[in-house]
């Protein structure tokens, strides 16, 4: 079944403080089209510049991840892109007065409340992966920092986080087996900093926002009472006090490994840069937003290069497929020899995937140089065409009941011979929209990851005398 793309039903609005700058600033997400992805709009500065969020447009990494584009920045946009990514909204536009997203209280639990009070509708559109094929992976081992990413079906990630010089999260793990838990499981999960990293963030004009509700402070070494009130003044609270549990404030940790929670909630949300949702496992030790940032680039980078070639459709001859050999017959009146379509295993909105399996059994290799067979390229244009039909034919309430015609093939290409043994995959996609029975597809056949031939077709939907 195709997974479509989805936005916010309605525009919602979140009001805060920034973390680092103590801004007030409000933060309204909005419904976007299509293929729009994430982007931020900073409607407080003159022309309102939009930020795509991508990790191309990632200035700093330091205590949260700031994005830039001329002048304008929006920071702290991990925490808000992690709940959209959790829920699977592909297409928003976030519209924010101030230089910073509210942090709230410290995790994305209100984003998450924000979304789902929006509402969330689906969109008629095909929503596209990143799909991780093989192990991807970023290391900076003077840190001890390693962010791997493994082929998976759906996404799900693995975090552990150790410092040195704290007992407390001296070794902390964390996992999430599937996004439809993250709500539940990492959502309300708050940033943390050390007590011994306050004070320089105070001096560097950073944490303005803070207050003892929107950050776990961890306390990393021996604190005088002195210390203590002085922390007071600079939080304008009566009185600190440090709890059994080795954290400063009052707050009750919402899980014992909260901070390594968090880390994961960095993760996605840092992720989400990449530009698409992702498919694969993540495994990240000691991971940190410039790692995260550095990862997502990598990713990017190997969309881009994706997109310079055609994308092979993954084939496993172990999963059952959408149409056997049994159902082909009941749409295409082709018979042997010119049936030339196995099956096919995949099948979207517009697109379809077929697979034919060359054997030298073979009528057309008794008298196509029998001495050495090699495939007719027209029988693999044929075959191309024959998968399109199929796909054409599911647009229709009877199938049966039509036939599809090619009206004209431009733009062929032959690659390279195929030769028995070979396993042939179509796919054809749709160049434009399927109107009034007519269709113009591109197809393009693989063998491995190699492209063999490939084409322009039209056809047409006639129905049954």
């Amino acid at each position: 079944m195709t997974e479509k793309q989805k936005t916010i039903k309605a525009p919602v609005t979140l009001k805060g403080t920034g973390l680092h700058t103590g801004v007030n600033v409000n933060f309204t997400l909005m419904p976007a089209p299509v293929n729009h992805g994430y982007k931020f709009k900073r409607i407080d500065l003159e022309g309102q510049p939009v930020i795509d969020a991508l990790a191309d447009n990632v200035a700093f990494t330091q205590r949260g991840t700031v994005l830039q584009k001329g002048e304008a920045k929006v920071s702290t946009i991990e925490h808000c892109l992690a709940a959209l990514t959790a829920l699977k909204i592909d297409n928003c536009l976030i519209e924010v007065d101030g230089p910073e997203a509210p942090i709230l209280d410290g995790s994305s639990k209100f984003f998450v409340e924000a979304v789902k009070k929006a509402g969330i509708e689906e969109q008629d559109a095909e929503r596209q992966y990143f799909v991780v094929k093989e192990k991807m992976e970023f290391e900076d081992k003077e840190r001890g920092i390693k962010i791997v990413a493994l082929p998976d079906d759906e996404f799900n990630a693995d975090v552990k986080i150790s410092f040195d010089k704290s007992l407390l999260l001296s070794n902390q793990y964390a996992t999430l087996d599937s996004l439809d838990d993250f709500e539940s499981e990492v959502s309300a999960c708050r940033t943390f900093v050390f007590l011994h990293e306050l004070e320089p963030l105070l001096k560097n004009n950073l944490i303005k926002g803070g207050d003892l509700d929107n950050a776990i402070i961890i306390i990393d070494k021996e604190v005088t009472q002195e210390e203590l009130d002085k922390l007071a003044d600079l939080f304008n609270q009566p009185r600190v006090e440090v709890r059994p549990t080795g954290i400063l404030n009052n707050l009750e940790l919402v899980y014992p490994n909260e901070p390594a929670r968090h880390k994961l909630l960095d993760v996605i949300g840092d992720l989400a840069l990449c530009g698409m949702p992702i498919k694969g496992r993540i495994i990240a030790n000691r991971p940190g937003h410039m790692a995260n940032v550095e990862f997502a680039k990598l990713i990017r980078k190997e969309i881009k290069k994706r997109a310079l070639k055609p994308e092979v459709p993954v084939y496993d001859p172990t999963k059952e497929p959408l149409c056997d050999i049994n159902s082909i017959k009941k749409m295409l009146p082709h018979r042997y020899p010119f049936l030339l379509i196995d099956k096919i295993i995949e099948m979207g909105e517009r697109h379809i995937v077929g697979v034919k399996n060359v054997t030298a059994n073979e009528p057309f290799f008794v008298g196509h140089f029998p001495g050495e067979p090699v495939m007719p390229a027209v029988l693999q244009i044929e075959a191309m065409a024959q998968a399109g039909g199929i796909f054409i034919l599911n647009k229709v309430d009877d199938p049966a009941a039509y036939s599809t015609y090619f009206l004209k093939i431009d733009n062929v290409k032959l690659r390279k011979k195929v030769v028995p043994g070979d396993t042939i995959i179509f796919k054809l996609e749709l160049m434009t929209e399927f109107r009034r029975g007519m269709a113009n597809m591109k197809g393009t056949a693989f063998v491995g990851d190699t492209v063999v031939s490939e084409g322009e077709f039209m056809a047409s939907v006639v129905k049954n005398k």
